[in-house]
């Protein structure tokens, strides 16, 4: 099985793939067949991560064939790298960073400044959609890419994420503290948590629809259309049915683009 690991600032999110054949075509599988995820601990060791890794794997470890990881923490790009040569250095491993084929064109102003993440991400979009493409990642950030039907990355918008904004919001306002991300049940709260969920959860909802119809406007106009919109990361559930804009949620977008690079390195 391979071993997929996304390294992101706020969580560690872990996915296993099986190696098998398809019954037709031969291609290999791209589905998921465990996933976990643990809180990232920027000063964590090699050999840290390995024991939390490995101890969430569990029976599994044995049963790793290959091993495909990002991190956009560089903290932890080191001892991602001197993990995988000490505790699967007896099976094929790739971390992605520059040299690394992904066959994603990159074309920014500076292409070492766009993270593992979104170019993984834009692998996995195309190979989805083979359309233009907007990914909307809710992480730690919120981000918002163009991919062209052509599989080019062509950049795209940040905004605050979610539990930043509300932890900002939450030390700079006396009478205001942190509530659970929930969908109130109006838009118009009645109480102090209601207010804060209301503008937590349809505002981003907002926000990133503006932000994608302003995208897509852009990306039709340069390169024709249709274009698919895909949501993931660990806070799009709470956006996504708020939104009227995103048309596919995958959970899973950037473990499926660690999957591809891995069989774009070993597998040719």
């Amino acid at each position: 099985m391979l071993l997929a690991i996304d390294v992101g600032n706020t969580n560690v999110a872990l996915g296993l793939y099986d190696d098998g054949p398809e019954a037709s075509g031969g291609s290999l599988r791209t589905t998921l067949v465990r996933d976990w995820r643990m809180r990232t601990e920027p000063r964590m060791t090699s050999d840290e991560l390995a024991l939390a890794m490995r101890g969430l794997l569990g029976d599994y470890v044995d049963q790793v064939t290959g091993v495909a990881a990002l991190s956009t923490v560089p903290t932890l790009l080191r001892e991602l790298r001197v993990m995988l040569s000490r505790y699967w250095s007896d099976v094929p491993h790739v971390v992605v960073e520059p040299g690394v084929r992904t066959g994603v064109p990159l074309l920014v102003d500076n292409p070492k400044e766009v993270g593992a993440d979104r170019v993984i991400n834009t692998m996995a979009a195309h190979h989805l959609h083979a359309t233009n493409c907007v990914v909307v990642d809710f992480g730690t950030s919120t981000n918002v890419d163009a991919i062209s039907a052509k599989g080019e990355f062509l950049g795209g918008a940040f905004a605050p994420g979610i539990e930043i904004s509300l932890d900002a919001l939450a030390a700079r306002a006396a009478q205001l503290r942190k509530v659970e991300l929930l969908r109130p049940r109006s838009v118009i709260g009645k109480n102090t948590v209601e207010c804060l969920q209301s503008g937590i959860v349809f505002g981003f909802a907002g926000q990133v629809d503006g932000l994608v119809r302003r995208i897509v406007a852009e990306l039709e106009e340069a390169h024709g259309g249709p274009t698919a919109v895909l949501a993931t990361g660990g806070l799009a559930p709470l956006v996504v049915a708020e939104s009227q804009t995103i048309q596919h949620h995958v959970p899973d977008l950037t473990l499926l683009g660690l999957r591809l690079v891995f069989e774009r390195n070993f597998r040719r």
